[in-house]
């Protein structure tokens, strides 16, 4: 097969980018799915985007090529480029300019006017038969109207279309547009919002820039509108550890975004288990629209509750709370200690027993997920309990390990 640059299903490409250069940093030997020609067009491909970012190891498993991305100097996240690789069909190309060009001065034209003018401005210039049935160009016209470049209008019997009136001045949000394409989950529309002008602004930079959430895009988008039609999704899943992918029907209800890692979920009821559940996005392979669903309203109560009891995104094994309480030490002067509990409690609440302490307590589906957030309090902790008991022995395991390692006597907590 030759290469080319353009693609035609972007789940492919998504899945090897992933699995390849950001988190497998795997050689050509390893790739054993498909033959080592497809993993050199797969690479030539993805180098002709990120030919800038791409480095190399060599060991004694062969070359390894992978990602190497400062974000921090980044003005533009570079994994936008896959999605505008995308190929079309010679018909799509040539609808795309006769449609918009028969359009173009704000006509309103059914499709019977259309077709007419296909074939006499057009296509009787050729001398080869370039045939375009009225099935295709319906399907075109209604594609364009959902994407906002065409309007629909009835008259009589008969759906009218014309051109869409451009009613935003683009250049005023400039500022906004160049934010939201390196801020937001869906930056990508942002992106080819961007590319209309000839210089954008340069003065955006990001500490923490998660530009991995690129390849994600797709599934985003396609769970947002299943969300606003609030309608069950066919999702086909596939975990790191899992051999082949699994599907399941869900209704999503609301997407999470770790502010530590970037790392996006999907939060879901899931029918078959009668329960609510996070997925992670990068593991949803494809969406597929499903029935409506008439309890959508009820499953937002449930979430309402449900989310004051979650402290990540574990459910934990059961449906039982685990109860935790830990009391602090605060010194005199350290008001800003009770601050940040106040501040990070999440469901939790906080309580001043006396002027030198102060307790926090919680009551979720699992309290283990606590357990990083309890560690940044090692020296202030006077009292720690859980009703899972092996949370607290798991914390004071790793603070005997910590103080073996580095050595020290005891003291407190």
């Amino acid at each position: 097969m030759a290469y080319s640059e353009l693609i035609k299903n972007y789940e492919r490409i998504r899945g090897y980018m992933r699995q390849f250069y950001v988190y497998g940093f795997k050689s050509r030997e390893e790739y054993r799915t498909k033959s080592a020609r497809s993993y050199d067009n797969e690479r030539r491909r993805v180098e002709s985007w990120l030919g800038d970012y791409m480095c190399f190891r060599q060991d004694a498993h062969g070359k390894s090529v992978f990602l190497s991305v400062d974000s921090r100097r980044l003005r533009g996240n570079p994994l936008y480029k896959s999605f505008k690789a995308k190929s079309f069909t010679a018909k799509d190309i040539t609808l795309h300019f006769y449609l918009l060009d028969i359009l173009a001065n704000g006509e309103l034209l059914t499709l019977r006017e259309i077709m007419e003018r296909l074939a006499g401005r057009y296509l009787s210039q050729f001398d080869a038969g370039f045939p375009l049935d009225e099935s295709t160009v319906r399907k075109k016209l209604k594609e364009y109207e959902s994407a906002g470049l065409l309007a629909a209008e009835r008259r009589g019997r008969e759906v009218c279309y014309r051109r869409q009136e451009d009613m935003v001045d683009l250049p005023s949000w400039l500022d906004a547009v160049s934010f939201f394409s390196e801020e937001n989950p869906l930056g990508v529309i942002g992106s080819y919002l961007l590319d209309k002008f000839d210089q954008t602004p340069s003065y955006f930079g990001f500490k923490h820039h998660y530009i991995l959430h690129a390849l994600d895009s797709q599934v985003i988008c396609d769970l947002l509108m299943l969300i606003r039609a609030h309608r069950a999704a066919e999702l086909t899943v596939q975990s790191p550890r899992a051999k082949a992918p699994a599907r399941c029907t869900a209704c999503p209800l609301k997407l999470y975004i770790s502010t530590q890692t970037g790392r996006q979920y999907l939060l879901a009821y899931r029918y078959l288990e009668r329960k609510l559940a996070f997925t992670r996005l990068d593991t949803i392979h494809q969406v597929e629209a499903g029935a409506y669903e008439p309890e959508y309203e009820a499953l937002l109560s449930h979430y309402q509750k449900f989310k004051g009891h979650c402290w990540g995104v574990s459910t934990g094994t059961g449906r039982q709370l685990e109860h935790l309480e830990m009391t602090v030490r605060v010194n005199p002067g350290e008001g800003y200690i009770l601050r940040r509990l106040e501040r990070e409690k999440r469901g939790g609440r906080v309580e001043r027993l006396d002027a030198h302490t102060c307790r926090f307590c919680a009551d979720i589906y699992d309290a283990s997920e606590l357990q990083p957030w309890l560690r940044t309090f090692t020296g202030r902790i006077v009292q720690l309990s859980c009703s899972r008991q092996s949370v607290v022995d798991t914390f004071f395991a790793d603070l005997a390990r910590m103080q073996e390692l580095y050595g020290g006597g005891g003291g407190a907590v």
